[in-house]
């Protein structure tokens, strides 16, 4: 049941990038607060703690299976300052599709590795990262329909403030 430390070693790399993708959203958050849009911000601010709860899936998976999950250095986000409405959720989505590719590649090695035990968690992040991109794909859609138009862009900003609140712990 114990993870090889090969697969050990990319469990610690996918925890780290989750809390980085938790960085790369808040940093994107305070972008978005600097426009005046504090719905896009409240918004971004929980996908950041929606980051934290994947990571601690990861490291409640590594930590079952007899490891220690071991979290690697965070870079700071490669965020500018003075984006976009539509440049940061851009950002957002390019960095989910990073993150949906890491898992990918994470599945692949566990799967070459013939470690079944991980494929129901792998499973569940595969699909979770269907619902992320396209969720953000279909704001990044939205932006550019608006484009400059204040009330569009006021409209959006609302709804994406009205998402309800949760924890950053695992709801399993």
């Amino acid at each position: 049941m114990k993870l090889t430390d090969d697969l050990l070693q990319k469990f610690d790399d996918q925890i780290t990038l989750e809390f980085e993708a938790s960085m790369v959203y808040r940093q994107l958050a305070i972008a978005a607060d600097d426009l005046d849009l504090s719905g896009m911000a409240a918004w971004l601010r929980h996908q950041a703690d929606e980051e934290i709860v994947h990571a601690n899936k990861f490291i409640d998976h590594v930590t079952d299976r007899d490891s220690v999950p071991t979290i690697g250095a965070i870079p700071a986000p490669p965020v500018q300052a003075g984006l976009s409405a539509l440049e940061i959720f851009r950002a957002a989505l390019a960095h989910e599709q990073k993150v949906s590719e890491a898992i990918r590649e994470l599945y692949r090695a566990t799967e070459s590795a013939g470690d079944l035990n991980s494929r129901p968690l792998l499973n569940w992040f595969l699909d979770e990262q269907i619902e992320e991109e396209a969720t953000v794909s279909e704001i990044v859609g939205q932006l550019e329909l608006v484009g400059d138009d204040g009330s569009g862009l006021l409209r959006i900003d609302g709804r994406l403030g009205s998402r309800p609140v949760e924890t950053t712990e695992n709801d399993a």
